[in-house]
């Protein structure tokens, strides 16, 4: 190639050749380098960029900084693979701290709310009534202060704060720290004190932020408090949320949601029951709890159902001889769909958990009754949604519901231990995720009639199963940390539940807090359990793998091969412990050395 002409260019030039080496530059390269012979180099190694990238930068953007100076890279026109590329370096500084200066200025709403507050009223003493949110507010003035950004009190519980994206990049960096300061309040309360924060930033007006941080906040709320949720245009991120869901001792919420379910099952034509793929004891007892009350209401209904496990074998069976219950497949369903058909969606709030989206999209009126935490998928426009993550089960906030639907006890002897049932599987036999509310829902279907006998007998397994569960759980390893890991090979249509069994047995080994089950299904599918005593937070863990749960109990699919999945969940483990468990002085560097072993 002929290299006089590039000392003629009036920018930075250099020619690049086939094997990724510059042989020419000219004098104005020195801009860009701190020194001007550059012949010999590997492009590279001067730049980070690799030959076959400058194939595409003309198309692609592609920048780099030197000499604190942001330079645009170009080429000549239609380079070749096999051709020496001649590389211009186009001065972009001004326009790029221009748009850094723009971007960090976009103006960014944050909504803050304080958690649990009608609770805290109903629950504190007189004195702590007027100092923690007092303490509250001080702590989330000085901390607006310390970012310059207006905070304004809108009304007991409520704050919005108005930023920019830089200071936002500085309380992202700080990691919320607010969250931890809020949460280290003492009071004489049955509960810590803690704020939700939902953050919104767009790039369409501020509206569209307000909309953003309004999703966000609902979004925190929905996923038990005590975090900070950013949206964006392109997506949503989470921080903090290392509180368990606090449970609601106030009534009144349940009591407003049964009477707007009573209107809408009213006011439909048919009402359609369903629950999620492959529905557990829960969903298949929540959803026999939604067929009861709208039975009561004299509404015809239906239950959807596809497919099932074999663990809901019994159960089914006896719904089915009974007689008293309509079963149908999701085709069937949309084809009796009308416009005044309403859909009660349980145990779920996302849209690719539940049995059938086409029927979802098909039914204008919905019904969401779950305990599982939100996220950023899940249903937002339900005409009614009681998602509550303080709840055991789908079956516990039922039971609750029925009781305002009508003073009178409808329901039947089988209905109740279906119920009792379901909260017993989702809550380990009352030993996780179970509060006050938790029990009294259980003497109210015990009332009612359940037999504990007979809802015993719905858990029974084969013995193949039983064998399955001995092999993994004696083959577990347990780490110096309490971390309990275990691997089902079985690999069948039940392996998520055999999977999320394992995982709550393996909490009953001494010293352990926290389980990790992995398997696959008939599918193909990688799955994960995973359980914790609290002291890990194993939502956030399987929402990093794709799946997502509760603070102590969640579960992740894939459709990664199990030895990725592994790797990746050890992975995650290890970066959770080091960021959460504190170490003694006299110990950490034990602690951290035994640590680099275990994984």
């Amino acid at each position: 190639m002929d290299i006089s002409y590039i000392n003629q260019i009036p920018m930075a030039a250099c020619i690049v050749d086939v094997d990724g080496y510059v042989t020419a530059a000219n004098a104005l390269i020195k801009n860009v380098f701190v020194y001007e012979d550059i012949s010999g180099s590997k492009f590279f190694t001067l730049t980070g960029v690799k030959r076959a990238e400058l194939l595409t930068v003309n198309e692609k953007e592609r920048v780099i900084e030197k000499n604190d100076r942001i330079f645009r890279l170009k080429t000549n026109e239609n380079p070749k693979e096999d051709e020496d590329i001649v590389v211009f370096f186009d001065e972009a500084t001004a326009r790029y701290s221009y748009m850094t200066k723009v971007e960090s200025d976009r103006a960014v709403i944050v909504y803050i709310n304080i958690d649990n507050y009608d609770e805290f009223i109903a629950s504190a003493s007189e004195d702590s009534k007027r100092a923690v949110p007092a303490e509250v507010d001080s702590m989330l003035h000085n901390w607006a202060d310390k970012f310059e950004s207006p905070l304004v009190h809108m009304d007991e519980e409520r704050y919005v704060m108005y930023t920019n994206q830089g200071r936002l990049d500085e309380m992202i960096e700080d990691n919320f720290s607010i969250l931890d300061e809020v949460r280290s309040i003492e009071g004489q309360i049955d509960f810590p004190a803690s704020i939700s924060m939902g953050i919104g930033i767009s790039t369409v007006n501020l509206r569209e932020s307000s909309d953003l941080a309004e999703a966000a906040l609902e979004l925190a709320l929905g996923r038990g408090g005590d975090q900070a949720v950013v949206k964006t245009d392109e997506g949503t991120h989470y921080y903090g949320g290392t509180m368990q869901t606090v449970e609601k001792v106030n009534r009144g919420k349940s009591r407003v949601i049964a009477h707007a379910m009573r209107a809408l099952i009213k006011d439909a034509d048919k009402v359609m029951v369903m629950g999620h793929k492959l529905p557990d004891m829960d969903s298949f007892g929540a959803a026999i709890g939604a067929y009861s009350i709208c039975r009561f209401l004299e509404k015809e209904t239906y239950i959807v159902l596809d497919k099932r496990n074999d663990s809901l074998d019994i159960i089914y069976e006896q719904a089915e001889s009974t007689g008293d219950y309509e079963i149908i497949k999701p085709e069937k369903a949309l084809k009796m769909v009308t416009r005044k058909t309403l859909l009660i969606i349980v145990d779920t709030n996302r849209p690719m958990l539940v049995e059938s989206e086409e029927l979802v999209a098909a039914c204008r009126n919905r019904i969401i009754i779950d305990h599982h935490r939100m996220t950023e998928d899940s249903y937002h426009n339900a005409s009614v949604a009681y998602i509550e993550s303080y709840a055991s089960s789908a079956s516990e906030l039922m039971a609750e519901l029925m009781q305002h639907i009508s003073q009178k006890r409808f329901i039947n002897k089988f209905e109740a231990e279906a119920m009792l049932a379901g909260i017993m599987v989702d809550s380990n036999n009352f030993s996780g995720r179970t509060g006050v509310r938790t029990f009294e829902a259980a003497s109210w279907l015990k009332r009612a009639g359940a037999d504990t006998t007979e809802v015993k007998r719905f858990f029974q397994m084969s013995g193949e199963d039983l064998k399955i569960k001995a092999r993994a759980i004696g083959n577990a390893e347990v780490t110096d940390q309490g971390i309990a890991f275990a691997v089902n090979n079985a690999g069948g249509a039940n392996s998520q539940i055999i999977n999320a069994q394992i995982a709550d047995e393996l909490l009953m080994i001494k010293g352990v807090i926290a389980s990790f089950v992995l398997g696959f299904n008939d599918k193909g599918k990688t799955l994960v359990s995973a359980r914790s005593l609290g002291d890990v937070n194993v939502q956030s863990l399987m929402e990093k793998l794709g799946g997502g749960g509760h603070f102590t109990s969640a579960a992740a699919q894939s459709d990664k091969d199990f030895d990725e999945v592994s790797a990746e969940l050890h992975k995650l483990v290890k970066e959770s412990l080091e960021k959460t468990i504190e170490i003694d002085d006299d110990s950490k560097i034990d602690a951290i050395n035994r640590r680099d072993t275990l994984f």
